[in-house]
């Protein structure tokens, strides 16, 4: 009976230890991401491995951003996420226009930081990373007439407390995986440039000029001092969090095209490289070797993919071989169950390409 007695008090010792453990570990603070000792990969706070496995959460299905409805439909934005959680990903790229964050060229807007900061929590309940991107001027007639008439210089120091505005909100959450400066940045030719915002895409405007005059400067100095601006500015508030900006991978376009934004004169102030992908069908070997030239002693993030030129094999073999730090694709809003009763092919080719993210995410993370 005594023998009996001990055996059931260490079997309740040890159960109640087990389910201490249990608990501690589900209350236990998020780890926080950042580059490996050799600056080669990404590792947490507890010294493990980390691979990008994410989405783009970059508008919804008719198109909106998440600032046109996260003020009057929270619960749209919290059953998003948990979908994207399901999905298996553990990173979520978020983006913010400079026209919703600052009032005027001096004030932050108070209502977008507070919906930022609850969108934090929300991150850290369900463990979700995110990439935010910044500066976007995705909807033109969101742009306010004084900042688009603003010279570089002064455009650049709203730009500059844009990011300090936001890095102060964000520099105390484990959630923040980078600030990504500005979503496609490009700079004016030979000749001057008019406009701010390069071409239109499907009703928005992705890509953005940080300067419409060299005036003499070489594209590594407008660059230079560009990425120098910006990261100070955040370095200003938080210290911790990686920095990168999303590119068009020119050498993708032009063979032989060098990094600009990742080049020995700008990128110094980068942790990782980011660099936007959508393979061309029967061209996945021309995009794994502009892909190589991207490679350059950092961790590298393919921050957009989807196949929207090529066939689910060609981009699975992308995948496969291209041999990263991780991938972020797209999710707007729908889930595959949604997109295949939708009973059109562009549902049908998403949720295909939904079905085989989910399926390779654990494998993908490891």
């Amino acid at each position: 009976m005594r023998i009996l007695s001990v055996c059931f008090l260490n079997c309740l010792i040890a159960s109640t230890f087990n389910f201490a453990a249990t608990c501690a570990a589900q209350n236990s603070p998020m780890a926080s991401i950042g580059v490996s000792d050799d600056k080669l990969h990404f590792v947490d706070s507890n010294g493990m491995a980390f691979r990008v496995w994410g989405v783009n959460y970059d508008h919804d299905a008719a198109g909106l951003l998440i600032e046109d409805y996260w003020a009057t439909d929270w619960p749209r934005v919290e059953e998003d996420f948990e979908e994207i959680k399901a999905l298996g990903a553990n990173v979520v790229r978020i983006h913010l226009q400079v026209a919703k964050f600052m009032s005027t060229a001096d004030e932050p807007n108070k209502a977008s930081l507070s919906h930022l900061a609850k969108l934090l929590k929300l991150a850290e309940r369900l463990e979700l990373y995110l990439d935010v991107t910044g500066l976007g001027c995705y909807h033109k007639a969101d742009l306010p007439d004084w900042y688009d008439q603003l010279d570089e210089s002064a455009r650049w120091q709203v730009q500059a407390k844009f990011w300090r505005a936001v890095a102060d909100v964000c520099k105390d959450s484990p959630a923040v995986f980078c600030y990504d400066l500005m979503n496609e940045p490009i700079l004016a030719g030979a000749k001057p440039e008019k406009d701010w915002l390069a071409g239109e895409l499907g009703g928005k405007h992705f890509v953005q000029r940080i300067s419409l005059d060299l005036k003499g400067r070489t594209r590594e100095e407008v660059a230079a001092k560009w990425v120098e601006t910006m990261t100070s500015a955040i370095r200003e508030v938080d210290q911790k969090r990686m920095l990168t900006v999303g590119v068009i991978p020119w050498a993708h376009v032009f063979p032989g095209a060098k990094p600009l934004f990742y080049s020995p004169e700008v990128g110094g102030p980068l942790d990782f490289v980011s660099v936007h992908f959508y393979p061309k069908s029967n061209e996945v070997q021309k995009a794994l070797d502009a892909l190589e030239v991207y490679k350059i002693g950092k961790p590298i993030v393919v921050e957009e993919f989807f196949p929207l030129s090529c066939s689910l094999e060609e981009a699975a073999e992308f995948i496969e071989k291209s041999s990263t730090d991780g991938l972020v694709s797209f999710y707007w809003g729908k889930t595959i169950e949604q997109n295949e009763q939708a009973g059109n092919i562009q549902g049908a080719i998403i949720a295909k390409w939904l079905t085989y993210f989910r399926d390779h995410a654990a494998a993908a993370k490891r």
